[in-house]
């Protein structure tokens, strides 16, 4: 019982954070997914070095360079939101990327004894996996050619990271109820032995049925009725196989939760694992379906 409660009174905590962060302005948003792709890029380092400990004997550069370089992205994709013309946050932040990232490989070779490319493999991954995607989520929200308004004008940039990650919590608790009910065949057993082809497949049908009414009686007059279809299959296919990822990575690492961000419910990586291989796609959708 006080487990259950714990688990709670966290998860309403994590969702007014999430909601306030997204709904408030643009720059809570920014800030929001900042901290998120700081602490879950430090969660996918900590596994890696579990997965290969040769990583472990990585320079002090090469892990603060790297950090660095993840939080200038992540500047970048703000673009000139916020700042003046001439110099922006988004500026700043393509310079740090820039510098660090072309000077952290011959920062390792003159600082390490043992250089490997193996090592330097890992940390570009982080930086695609989970940098470039929560970038790409960023640059949905500020970017004036992804932007959405209401038919009052009111821009709602916040529109399409908000209907991800709806679709994707949706995808996953009617993949785990009908899992509950009905699931007889794994999934993936070797990667995740708790999930079921029956879950899987009812929490993605049910996901993009719910967008589909909820688009067709409501949603229409913001996005077409396809595109509510569209981006939630985009959340749950992908999600899904965002979250079977991370689960692979953690059975490799031989550990149970990313991290403890939550009492509960585990790390960054553990909340966002579907939302960083679904955002990529939900980009790109937007970028060359809706504009």
């Amino acid at each position: 019982m006080k487990t259950f409660i714990t688990r709670t009174i966290s998860a309403l905590f994590f969702v007014a954070i999430m909601l306030g962060g997204i709904l408030y302005n643009s720059f809570t948003f920014f800030l929001l997914f900042f901290v998120i792709n700081f602490f879950a890029l430090l969660e996918y380092l900590r596994l890696v070095r579990k997965i290969d400990p040769e990583y472990e004997q990585i320079s002090s550069w090469h892990r603060y360079g790297l950090m660095i370089a993840s939080c200038g992205i992540m500047m970048a994709f703000s673009g000139g939101q916020f700042g003046g013309d001439s110099f922006s946050l988004g500026f700043i932040g393509w310079a740090l990327a820039i510098v660090f990232l072309m000077v952290l490989p011959l920062g390792e070779i003159l600082m390490n004894n043992t250089f490997s490319l193996k090592n330097m493999g890992y940390s570009a991954l982080g930086l695609i996996y989970v940098t470039v995607s929560i970038g790409m989520l960023v640059d949905m929200r500020l970017n004036d050619v992804l932007q959405f308004s209401l038919p009052s004008g009111q821009p709602i940039g916040y529109l399409v990271p908000l209907l991800l990650i709806i679709f994707i919590w949706i995808n996953d608790t009617m993949a785990y109820i009908v899992g509950s009910l009905i699931g007889r065949t794994p999934f993936f057993p070797s990667i995740s032995p708790k999930k079921t082809t029956e879950g899987s497949v009812g929490g993605m049908v049910l996901a993009v049925a719910t967008a589909g009414v909820f688009g067709w009686y409501w949603g229409k007059s913001v996005l077409a009725f396809e595109h509510w279809l569209a981006l939630a299959g985009i959340a749950a296919i992908f999600g899904t196989i965002g979250d079977l990822l991370e689960s692979k990575l953690k059975r490799l690492a031989g550990v149970k939760d990313s991290g403890n961000m939550m009492p509960g419910h585990g790390g960054f990586l553990d909340r966002f694992d579907s939302l960083l291989l679904a955002s990529p796609f939900a980009w790109l959708y937007v970028y060359f379906f809706l504009h």
